[in-house]
């Protein structure tokens, strides 16, 4: 295997691991406090218990969700896409964008294995403005997306004339 291959997947387990171990200290503290709401920063940010059972933010959630199985087949196929890329591809930005969104999304895999929902935490807001709540998975999934586009942004840069 190729060093920017290794990097790749040493950032896809370490995501996992990182995400998993979050989610269960997190979950097993929240389940000890009434109310299942921490306030980390008052006005800011706090940690909560929420299962989601839609795709990224809650979209497709509710009554008509699809099953979990559904999706994450779906988050596996992708991965194996990813995968595919991440062999045809020799710059580092790249590599280091798909080991984030892959132990992002088998890291919510997992979840919906385990829980039929992604367990998320992390809720930020001001007043009564909220971003929806997320977890590690889906941050390392947003930074890696993130990566991958600003390194499509250099590439187009240097190609054009």
């Amino acid at each position: 295997m190729r060093p920017i291959d290794r990097q790749a997947m040493l950032l896809c387990g370490l995501v996992l691991v990182v995400d998993q171990i979050s989610k269960i200290l997190i979950m097993g503290w929240l389940q000890t406090v009434p109310g299942a709401a921490v306030p980390v920063i008052d006005g800011f940010f706090r940690l909560v218990m929420v299962f989601n059972r839609g795709v990224s933010f809650g979209m497709l959630g509710g009554e008509g969700a699809l099953p979990p199985w559904i999706l994450s087949g779906i988050a596996i196929g992708v991965c194996v896409g990813l995968f595919v890329w991440l062999r045809r591809n020799d710059r580092a930005w790249v590599a280091w964008g798909i080991g984030l969104v892959m132990g992002g999304a088998i890291g919510n895999v997992v979840d919906r294995a385990r829980w039929g929902a992604v367990f998320d935490f992390a809720d930020f807001y001001v007043g009564s403005w909220h971003w929806p709540a997320f977890n590690v998975a889906d941050a390392a999934i947003v930074v890696g997306v993130g990566l991958l586009l600003m390194d499509s942004a250099r590439s187009d840069r240097a190609a054009a004339p």
